[in-house]
């Protein structure tokens, strides 16, 4: 799944909200892909959009414990070095974690760990891609854009500790 939009597809736009067991999910999508999965509010924006429809189906998977990669068209703004680090990302297994340094490793720039650091917390497809992986050397859970309850959920749905599902 290439954090880059399809050549050639739809110029879906606009957003739509999910609810989920972490609370309401904004996405939003522009040149035929997903570019925002953002944590929300309230829920209230609904679209017809098949990209919506099937990014909405994906989640409801996931957080039922039945997905473990989303396979999506991506479309998310950012610089060379941000998108980088976020295809590398991508890479970090269902239920596994890695620390920023091993990220910084992973995309040959072992000395840029705040630099991949800044650049996980600036993700802007929370969930999808999932930034809630990676975790301080030391093993510490650090800094997550949707709160540290809602990363300790996900990493707890992602191994196996939240029962069946997080939705029962």
């Amino acid at each position: 799944m290439p954090v880059a939009g399809r050549p050639g597809a739809s110029s879906v736009a606009g957003v739509h909200s999910v609810a989920t067991p972490i609370g309401p999910l904004l996405l939003s999508a522009e040149d035929g892909g997903l570019s925002g999965v953002a944590f929300a509010a309230s829920a209230g924006a609904r679209s017809a959009e098949p990209l919506f429809l099937e990014a909405e189906a994906q989640l409801d998977a996931y957080f039922a414990g039945e997905l473990e990669r989303f396979e999506l068209p991506l479309a998310p703004r950012g610089t060379r070095f941000q998108r980088r680090v976020w295809e590398a990302l991508l890479e970090i297994p269902y239920g596994g974690t890695t620390s920023y340094s091993e990220l910084a490793a992973a995309i040959g720039r072992p000395s840029a760990c705040r630099a991949v650091g800044a650049a996980n917390g600036r993700n802007p497809l929370a969930v999808i891609v999932p930034c809630h992986r990676v975790i301080g050397a030391a093993g510490a859970l650090t800094g997550y854009g949707g709160g540290l309850e809602r990363k300790r959920l996900l990493l707890a749905l992602e191994a196996g500790k939240a029962g069946e599902s997080v939705y029962g």
